[in-house]
Order: C-alpha cells, then sequence, then structure tokens
C-alpha cells in the first residue's frame, strides 16, 4: 500500500517548523528580510504623528457658548472651544443657533457664560467704538481650506481700510475666484471678529452681507472703522 502524506508534517514544513522538505527561494528569502526589518524609524515616527491626528479628529468637541440680548447691532451667540473662537451668530433663536452649530461642528454644546466673558466683553467693546482689535484665536477647523485660506487673509486689511473681492482673490494667489472668494466670506462662521465685512464689490458698492440687517450692517461697521463717512 502506498504510503499516505503526512498533512501534519507537510503543514510543519511550510510554516518553518521543519525544513528538510523546503527548498528556500531567493525571493522569499527577501521578502522574508524586509519584513523582519520593520519599517524605518522615520516611517514609524510619520506614521505616529498621523495616528495621533487622526483620533485628535476624532476625539469630541466640546462649545461653550453664551448669548448676548443686547448690542448696537442686537442680539447675538457667541462659542468658543479649546482651540479658540468658533461662532458668532446672528441667528434668531437658540434652538436654532444650537442646531447650526452641532451640524458644523458635530459637536457637544454647553452654555457657558464665564467662559466667555472676555470674548462677549472685547466684541461689545468693538461695536461700542472702545476697541480697535481682539486678542483671542479662532477654531477655523470646521471650515474648508480655501475658506480658511480666504478668512486668514482678510484678517490682515486693517482697520479702517477695505479692498475688492478681485483684491482678496489676487491676494490669495487666484486672481479668477472673485466669485469663490465671495462665497467663502459669506460662509465666514465667525463675522465681525473675522472682518469679512471689509470687503466690497469692485466697483465700490458694499457688495452682500450674510450678518443680521445684512449691508446696513455692514455699512455701519465700516462707519465705526472710518473707512465710510
Amino acid at each position: 500500500m502506498n504510503e499516505k502524506p503526512n498533512p501534519s508534517k507537510h503543514d510543519a514544513a511550510w510554516l518553518g517548523d521543519d525544513d528538510q522538505d523546503l527548498v528556500p527561494e531567493p525571493l522569499t528569502e527577501a521578502l522574508d528580510r524586509i519584513y523582519a526589518s520593520g519599517p524605518s524609524e522615520t516611517a514609524m515616527t510619520a506614521a505616529q504623528i498621523k495616528l495621533d491626528r487622526a483620533l485628535k479628529a476624532e476625539e469630541a468637541t466640546v462649545v461653550y457658548y453664551d448669548h448676548v440680548p443686547a448690542s448696537p447691532i442686537g442680539a447675538f451667540f457667541v462659542g468658543i472651544s479649546e482651540w479658540g473662537v468658533v461662532a458668532l451668530s446672528f441667528e434668531e433663536s437658540e434652538e436654532r443657533f444650537l442646531a447650526w452649530l452641532q451640524r458644523r461642528l458635530k459637536a457637544t454644546v454647553v452654555s457657558e457664560p464665564g467662559k466667555l466673558r472676555e470674548v462677549v466683553s472685547q466684541v461689545l467693546e468693538y461695536l461700542e467704538g472702545r476697541r480697535k482689535n481682539f486678542t483671542f484665536a479662532y477654531d477655523l477647523r470646521s471650515s474648508t481650506p480655501f475658506q480658511r485660506e480666504v478668512l486668514t487673509t482678510v484678517q490682515k486689511v486693517p482697520r479702517g481700510e477695505y479692498l475688492t473681492y478681485g483684491e482678496l482673490a489676487r491676494r490669495i494667489g487666484k486672481p479668477g475666484a472673485a466669485r469663490a472668494v465671495g462665497q467663502a466670506l459669506g460662509s465666514n462662521p465667525i463675522p465681525i471678529l473675522i472682518p469679512c465685512h471689509r470687503v466690497l464689490a469692485a466697483d465700490g458698492s458694499l457688495g452682500g452681507y450674510s450678518g443680521r440687517g445684512g449691508v446696513r450692517t455692514k455699512a455701519a461697521l465700516l462707519r465705526l472703522e472710518g473707512a465710510l463717512q
């Protein structure tokens, strides 16, 4: 009777526990050396940084907010995260403001006026003509890279000055993107603090403004800053 193959013996050889029945191949040996050596220290560091960033992005964001019932331009809501001011909104109702925040940031939202005291104070001082600059950071993580580029560039426009949508597009190196620049400004989550009101149409008209009161509020802010008479 012919001897039956011994599966366990074959498996042992295939797994490397018994090398009597297998002849090493050059390609297999080369791959084994690569796998055994592992990734380089640089690759491991880069992978760890990428993992840390991904985990950070998945962490639950907490946004603290306050409602300011009265100001020279009416009531508004303001929100702040651990990274900085994340929202200034003219929404009419708290429910709509909270829905907007949660939709935009997927955040846990907590009413905490104490954490907003300094922000609210500076905004009111500005609207009353007693402050020219703000001293806190902004959280623009929910904006697209293009929106962030537009918004960070418009922050550099000095108080009392203005430019056109086309000029702003040229400043970011996209001279044909005036319309897209206008749309990015229209999505500004932190109006007033990020001064999208300092950008006008090519003919010198006010263009648009997404805040309460529309272009009337935009004109009032520009007059407050001395850019319009």
